[in-house]
């Protein structure tokens, strides 16, 4: 028996305010383009190929290039990516595998070194955002061709 529920339909009050929290993130003081690659990022983490599809779309339309997306999954040892999407993909990566205890004090020094509190915290708020919703599609099976 599939996980199938039509959470939008179920509980479209719980998605509006989810979705009230990405107004936010739009209106905030992050850069259009390194939000779809932490919400990408954040996507391959937590195996959310719904999620990944519709923010590799939104990022290639901002002018992302395929090369760099295709590399996201390596960053760490990729030579596309700057010192400061660096810090934030590494941010990334230490919040959404929160429980593993990855969120020191060098991911975030390396954070302040490109970064204001206030993007800090956008950022972060990103992040989370972009988890709950990888964890909502992936418990309802949520799938790639979805609307």
């Amino acid at each position: 028996m599939a996980i199938r529920l039509e959470y939008r339909d179920i509980a479209p009050q719980a998605v509006q305010a989810l979705a009230g929290v990405n107004a936010y993130v739009d209106g905030s003081s992050l850069q259009p383009l390194l939000r779809r690659l932490i919400e990408v990022r954040t996507s391959q983490i937590n195996g959310c190929a719904y999620c990944v599809r519709v923010h590799t779309r939104q990022a290639l339309a901002l002018g992302e290039t395929q090369e760099r997306i295709d590399a996201l999954a390596g960053w760490q040892v990729s030579d596309l990516f700057e010192s400061g999407e660096r810090a934030a993909l590494g941010w990334t990566e230490a919040v959404t595998k929160i429980t593993e205890g990855d969120t020191t004090d060098g991911k975030f020094a390396s954070l302040r070194m490109h970064f204001d509190d206030r993007e800090i915290v956008d950022l972060t708020w990103a992040i989370s955002t972009m988890n709950a919703w990888n964890r909502i599609a992936v418990a309802f099976q949520r799938e790639a061709g979805d609307g």
